[in-house]
């Protein structure tokens, strides 16, 4: 029924890593009974951050949901990483709330991250609140925090709940609007007492309540009209005008408390309650037809047909894979068939669950604004939409963060190869930032993702879940050969053996071809010197000479070989003699005709804040990069730049140390160039050196 729609409330707990959402959302769960003992991440007894690698990092990598009943309303809860590693699994769940609750420390403020998950917030047009946690700590100071997420993010940034002292004297909260007082005396029970504001606190609460009333008026033309002309306005009125501002966006309440002492945080599930908005307040949903060319809504209607988005997936080795979606409309009961619309597939499941951390509760059937799982669909993943097959449609897909750190990975047990594959693989599910590449010109298996953490994460997955080990280094550098002038010369293979012999030979003409044209072979044999069956060796064996280099190891390409002369034997002559023939040609041939080496430039968009640009410029020039150009986007400045890969290989982190985390880039292939001379000398020593120990 609507009536229950308009009873939920489906937000997002968001922030910089370490912030607190976790201990926040644990302290909720709590408060609504939800568990009878209040999960302490610091003692890895959380309900939320259940997976060995959050316990063991204590923080959260990976999405994790849950539901509580608060007043006669439903409260689903997205808690969501903050860790730059895992910013995709953040973006990726935001798709399915409705809200935000923003944590921003009391000690250290808004930092890099609040404002990229405040960026993500704005992307998806969400009302929001901001929590100011750790009151308790040593150097809590809520003023300071209030006034930087103020400086930040805007004046409609209002505090509505104020804290009772703070650091080790920290109480209780004040509800400016309403008035009131709430004690906590009795250890992080949650239990607390209200009493009238504390006298020396109602200068301050009076002087909030102005600014807040004003803020309140200022978004409804009805209430500023009568606020102008000096009109009294109900507490009622006011209330009900707090929730119509900050579901419209207009007001972002500033809240505090102390999830780790549970302080404050029942008056802040009243404000999620009061003013978050549902489903409903949201309204209609945006999608598109199957084909892609006309623009639907879906209603948050129970009786509308059912629509809803995956927004995770979950694989396990032994359950099979669990997707997680939130309704937009429609009704959704076990024992169902849906509509994939993305894979155009029917999936069929039995239960329905609704998300309890690291467990799952069966439930009959669920609504718009709820957050469900199902198990083992075979072709749904993350992102896709599943529907009624008879009114289907395709909810817009978001972008994701490309991968910008790679590291080689082997196995440690010879044979594994083919189970690190297929186990990546299941992990690619859960993760869509996660890539798996065989790189065919260095003969290597490279892993990419976010940042050495993520990489880290997931080999540790890999072993628990898998039971795969495996070793990490950093990728070679996929250089190429080539050469720049031209030769003719000969290859000829004679081998006797006392009885039937091997005979090739042939002549080739070799020259540079354009960058990018790769081997271009010509037959210009006439006058049968060279028999037709056996030209397609001589071309066999060239082919496979430039695989190996010849003076670094690496492929050469960018050439062309004109066959033109040669001689055969009647008896001892063979496609493999001639093949023979052409690879000694070919090697020869390369040698002398001025060959050089190759290496990758990457295409490099990097976006940093303008006190960071003079770093970043000089780190780009040490890089041997070559600047195109420059462009400002917004409070930051973006760099385009062509730098070479080898130069590159540790640039995430070293972006992030440099600009204390502001820092972001995405990288492309861009073209080969030729590497300077001195850069060759060490690539050709260190293929010297190695050839020796292979010896």
């Amino acid at each position: 029924m609507k009536e229950d729609v308009a009873k939920v409330r489906t937000f997002a707990l968001i922030s910089h890593g370490g912030a607190g959402k976790t201990s926040l959302a644990e302290a909720m769960l709590f408060d609504a009974g939800v568990t009878t003992r209040l999960g302490k991440v610091d003692e890895g007894a959380s309900t939320m951050d259940f997976e060995p690698e959050e316990i063991k990092r204590k923080a959260t990598i990976s999405t994790a949901f849950n539901s509580l009943d608060w007043k006669k309303h439903q409260l689903n809860i997205i808690d969501a990483p903050g860790d730059f590693n895992f910013i995709a699994d953040a973006k990726t769940s935001l798709q399915g709330a409705d809200s935000a609750v923003i944590l921003v420390d009391a000690i250290d403020g808004v930092r890099v991250q609040t404002e990229k998950m405040w960026e993500f917030a704005n992307d998806f047009e969400l009302p929001r609140m901001v929590f100011v946690g750790k009151m308790d700590r040593e150097r809590a100071d809520f003023d300071k925090a209030a006034s930087d997420v103020q400086a930040n993010f805007g004046s409609s940034c209002t505090p509505v709940l104020i804290p009772i002292g703070q650091a080790e004297n920290f109480k209780g909260v004040v509800d400016v609007l309403n008035e009131k007082a709430y004690y906590y005396t009795n250890g992080d029970s949650g239990k607390f007492e209200a009493k009238d504001v504390p006298a020396d606190l109602k200068d301050e609460v009076s002087r909030r309540r102005d600014a807040l009333i004003e803020n309140i008026a200022e978004a409804n033309d009805d209430l500023l009209e009568r606020y102008l002309e000096g009109e009294e306005i109900s507490l009622d009125e006011l209330n009900e005008g707090l929730r119509g501002a900050v579901a419209g966006g207009k007001l972002v309440p500033v809240v505090c408390g102390s999830g780790l002492l549970n302080i404050g945080i029942p008056q802040v599930l009243d404000v999620i309650a009061q003013c978050m908005p549902s489903p409903i307040d949201r309204g209609p949903r945006k999608a598109a037809n199957v084909k892609g060319d006309a623009e639907l809504v879906r209603e948050p209607d129970p009786d509308a047909p059912f629509s809803a988005l995956v927004i995770k997936t979950i694989s396990d080795p032994y359950a099979g894979r669990l997707s997680i979606m939130r309704i937009f409309s429609g009704t959704l009961s076990a024992d169902s068939t849906v509509y994939n619309s993305v894979k155009d597939a029917k999936e069929r499941f039995g239960q329905l669950l609704r998300p309890r951390g690291k467990t799952q509760d069966p439930i009959p059937s669920a609504g718009p604004g709820d957050i469900v799982a199902v198990a083992k669909l075979k072709e749904t993943t993350t992102g896709d939409t599943l529907c009624d097959e008879k009114d289907a449609v395709v909810f817009p897909a978001i972008a994701l963060p490309h991968a910008i750190y790679s590291l080689a990975v082997e196995p440690k047990s010879k044979g594994d190869e083919e189970k690190i594959f297929s186990s990546l693989s299941r992990l690619m599910e859960e993760d869509l930032t996660l890539k798996l590449e065989r790189n065919e010109e260095t003969r290597e298996m490279i892993l990419s993702g976010m940042g050495e953490i993520h990489i880290e994460v997931v080999t540790e997955k890999l072993k628990r879940k898998f039971g795969v080990e495996v070793n990490l280094q950093t990728p070679k550098v996929p250089y190429k050969e080539t050469i720049k002038g031209k030769t003719r010369i000969q290859g000829r293979y004679k081998k006797q053996s006392g009885g039937r012999g091997q005979y090739g030979d042939c002549w080739i003409e070799m020259e540079p071809l354009p960058r990018g044209e790769g081997f271009v072979f010509e037959d210009r044999i006439v006058g049968g010197v060279i028999p037709r069956q056996y030209i397609p060796a001589v071309e066999k064996g060239i082919a496979e000479a430039a695989k190996d280099g010849a003076i670094s190891g690496y492929p050469v390409v960018d050439f062309k070989v004109g066959l033109v002369d040669g001689s055969f034997h009647p008896v001892d002559s063979s496609e493999m003699a001639f093949k023979i023939a052409g690879s000694m040609a070919f090697k020869k041939a390369v040698l002398e005709a001025k060959p050089t080496i190759l290496e990758p430039i990457m295409l490099l968009e990097i976006t940093v804040p303008d006190d960071a640009m003079g770093d970043v410029m000089g780190d780009v020039n040490s890089r041997r990069g070559r600047v195109l150009g420059m462009e400002t986007k917004g409070k930051n400045q973006m760099i385009r730049a062509n730098i070479p890969l080898g130069e590159v290989l540790r640039y995430a982190p070293d972006l992030r140390s440099m600009t204390a985390g502001r820092g972001m880039f995405t990288m492309n292939f861009s073209h080969y160039e030729e590497v300077p001379s001195q850069a060759q000398e060490k690539i050709i020593a260190a293929y010297k050196a190695q050839k020796e120990e292979e010896k």
